[in-house]
Parts: C-alpha cells; structure tokens; sequence
C-alpha cells in the first residue's frame, strides 16, 4: 500500500523534484526582480522629487522587497522538501502567499497610476518647475537632468520660466531660462531664447511617457509573476499532505 502510495505524479519524490525546479526557476525570478528593482532605483528614479505622489518609488520598492524575500524563502522551501519538514514547508506557503500579495499590490499600484499620471502632472509639473527651481537643491537637479536628458524646457513649453520665481528675485542672471534649456549648455548660455539656440518644446508629454513605460513594466512584472507564486502554494500544500500520509508523525 505505501509503495503504491508513494508511485505516480503525485508521490513524494515526483512533488520533490518538481518543487526543486520550481524553487530554482522561483530563484532566478528573484534575482531578476532584484536587478529590474535596482535598476528603476538607480537609472528611474530620477524625477520622482518632481512628483507629489509616491506611487513610483513605492511600487519599485515592493517588487525589490519581494525580490529579496524570494532568495530566503526558495531556501526554506527546499530544506522543507528535502527533509520532509511539513512545519518550513507550511512557513513557506505563508511567505510565497505574503510575496504575491506584494507582486499584486506593486502591479496594481503601478496600473492605477498609470491612468492618473496625464492629471497629476498637468495639475504640479509647472508649479513645481516654476516655484522650485534654484531653491531647492533635489528638484534643481531633477528639473536640469529631465530638460537635458528629454532635450525639453519648461512645463509646457520655454516660455513658462518667464513666470519662474527664480527669474524674478535673481537680479544678476540674464538667463531667459535655465542653462539646461541649451541645447549646447555653458554658463548663461539661456540668454538668447532663439529656437537655433535652447529647447522650445516643454517636458510635460515626455515626462509623462517616461513615468507610463516604467508604470507598465512594473505592473506587468508584478501582475505576471503572481501565477507562479500560485503553482508553488499548490505544490507546497500537495506536498504536505503526501508527507502526512506517507510520514503522520514528520510534524517538524
């Protein structure tokens, strides 16, 4: 009876095996959602100080947590598999269930955001641009990286840095917009708003597609890989109850 128990798809040995190249292909979605949340971190990141909401970081934050939790958490699995530990392989279902609440929460979060970025930066962008610039050391920064890196000025278009609060207090600059506005950036060098000279176009369509084609890549990253967090519950919990049959007293 236990050699017939312990035969087919679904013995011991077969859910195992499956639950090892489960766990190795679970590893490497980690490690790829690691690298995907480092690199939005680091190469992505740089305008959300031109942003009211937090929604960006946030979702970039939960796929690096569950990212990291997935390296713990293939461990406890294969050790729960491998000695037959129902107890790791119990903490492990509650983990790859506390990972997929985090995938699904970062891909939903990305896609609702998705649809309200257009009135969140028509609504702040240009205020932002406009009330910040010079004096504030983060949002300077990201307002010069954005119209460098977009090869845009202003919200709309260069004319807005005519309402700028920084061009009306600074007295000494013969600026008609920031430097970063020149499409050959020197000291000054906005001094002359000629087309042949800085960026006409503004920022705010640009910016705008920037933040949506990473708002899709993490939503989709996060909504996809919940399907696989869902086979390795089912697995786990089907190893369980081979264990328990084969092996009632394997409580630890």
């Amino acid at each position: 009876m236990t050699q017939k128990r312990n035969n087919g798809c679904c013995s011991c040995l077969f859910l195992k095996y499956v639950l090892f190249i489960f766990n190795f292909l679970f590893w490497i979605s980690g490690i790829v959602l690691l690298a995907i949340g480092i690199w939005l971190v680091q190469e992505k990141h740089h305008y959300i100080d031109l942003m009211e909401s937090g929604t960006f970081p946030v979702s970039t934050y939960l796929l690096l947590a569950s990212g990291g939790l997935i390296i713990i958490v293939g461990m406890i699995g294969c050790c729960g598999a491998a000695k037959d530990i129902r107890f790791l392989l119990l903490l492990y279902t509650l983990f790859l269930l506390l990972i997929f609440l985090l995938e699904a929460l970062a891909g939903v979060l990305a896609y609702m955001y998705e649809g309200a970025i257009h009135e969140e930066i028509k609504r702040t962008l240009n205020k932002t641009m406009l009330e910040n610039y010079y004096f504030s050391i983060e949002k300077t920064k990201a307002i010069d990286d954005m119209q460098t890196t977009f090869q845009c000025c202003g919200a709309g278009s260069y004319q807005d840095w005519r309402y700028s609060r920084w061009l009306h207090e600074d007295t000494i600059t013969v600026n008609k917009a920031p430097d970063s506005c020149c499409k050959s950036p020197s000291y000054q060098c906005a001094s002359r708003d000629h087309p042949s000279n800085i960026y006409h176009k503004g920022c705010a369509k640009k910016l705008e597609d920037f933040f949506r084609e990473n708002l899709f890549i993490i939503g989709s990253i996060g909504l996809g890989l919940c399907c696989l967090q869902i086979l390795g519950i089912l697995l786990a919990c089907c190893l369980m109850q081979r264990i328990k049959k084969t092996k009632p007293r394997s409580y630890l």
